[in-house]
């Protein structure tokens, strides 16, 4: 059974272990994840505005068609993770590591993808407008 519209904004679950956690649908609006194990979480179509997930476990995690505008993810493990149409505008990636991660159609629009790990990466039909790739370019 999923979290479908449970509100768990303002929340702080740091360090916590929440490996294969279903959370579909769920509202974690300033939500902190700081540090916390989302190995192999469900996230898909949660709204994640402005959340906190610095060095967060997302590997292997499904945040299709999630909401991650101005979230904070750097240093987070996102390798093999789903964000396919997710909304990542403004999100803070520096340091991030998305090795094979699928950001296929994801908007990516204002992020900060500085020192990212884009190795195998599918960013297919994704809106980098302004965003900055790891090189520190401005695309």
């Amino acid at each position: 059974m999923g979290a479908d519209r449970i509100d768990l904004s303002n929340k702080d679950f740091s360090k916590q272990d929440l490996s294969a956690t279903s959370l579909v649908g769920a509202r974690l609006v300033n939500t902190i994840f700081q540090g916390a194990n989302l190995f192999e979480a469900n996230l898909s179509k949660t709204d994640l505005t402005n959340a906190n997930m610095v060095e967060a476990n997302l590997y292997g995690a499904k945040l299709i068609q999630a909401v991650l505008k101005d979230a904070q993810l750097q240093n987070a493990n996102m390798v093999g993770a789903n964000l396919s149409s997710a909304d990542l505008t403004g999100a803070n990636l520096t340091g991030a590591n998305l090795m094979r991660a699928n950001l296929f159609r994801a908007n990516l629009t204002g992020a900060n993808l500085t020192g990212a790990k884009l190795t195998e990466a599918d960013l297919s039909d994704a809106n980098l407008n302004g965003a900055t790739m790891p090189d520190g370019q401005v695309a």
